[in-house]
């Protein structure tokens, strides 16, 4: 299984997996094989991860998140969390993507995805590079962006709203918050959803 263990924890397609058993059985047949016997684990139709026992990698649930469902980013909880900015853990890897809304349950976890603007998308993005991949992810300002958009009880009117929001609902360190780059939300306050709210939020860190 050396082929397979190559391919680390990337997500493959079915064609990848059967060219790599050339003249063996159809790709489909072949990826079907594997599954059963507990090599490769099916993300989705078409779409395949090597087993943590068979690549010796741990997978990456961000970076399966951004093949799952293209183009996408991770943002939200899930990156707030990533950077430990918020103390909750986090049970589904959430995303913005360019696409409809939609949800995804998988044999290695539960992926969500909010559709957002093509203005907004590529606003703080960033990509995280570890050793053998790479994956998308929103910087901790924009995170916080696509979370007050996608929050319907959320509205940030004046500066004890703020407070009380990143005190008590997401329990984020408001000397972390201090921290952020104002002209992430500057910009995401021009083209994304509920850019008053974002607008209280420069208020209070420029204060």
């Amino acid at each position: 299984m050396m082929e397979l263990e190559r391919l680390g924890n990337i997500p493959v397609s079915t064609s990848l997996v059967g060219s790599l058993f050339p003249g063996l059985e159809a790709g489909n047949q072949k990826a079907r094989h594997l599954e059963a016997a507990g090599k490769v684990i099916r993300l989705k139709k078409g779409l395949y991860v090597v087993s943590p026992q068979v690549s010796r990698v741990t997978l990456s649930s961000e970076l399966i998140a951004n093949h799952l469902y293209t183009p996408s980013y991770v943002s939200m909880h899930s990156a707030l969390r990533y950077y430990g900015l918020i103390p909750e853990a986090v049970y589904t890897t959430q995303s913005m993507t360019l696409k409809h809304s939609r949800g995804f349950e998988t044999p290695v976890g539960r992926f969500s995805y909010k559709s957002i603007s093509r203005e907004a998308f590529p606003i703080g993005l960033t990509s995280i590079n570890k050793e053998n991949y790479a994956f998308l992810i929103a910087t901790p300002e924009k995170a916080l962006c696509d979370l007050i958009a996608n929050s319907p009880k959320v509205n940030l009117r004046y500066l004890k709203d703020v407070e009380t929001f990143l005190e008590m609902d997401i329990r984020m360190e408001l000397a972390d918050f201090k921290n952020m780059d104002v002209s992430i939300f500057e910009q995401y306050a021009h083209v994304g959803k509920k850019g008053k709210s974002i607008e209280t939020l420069i208020k209070y860190l420029r204060r």
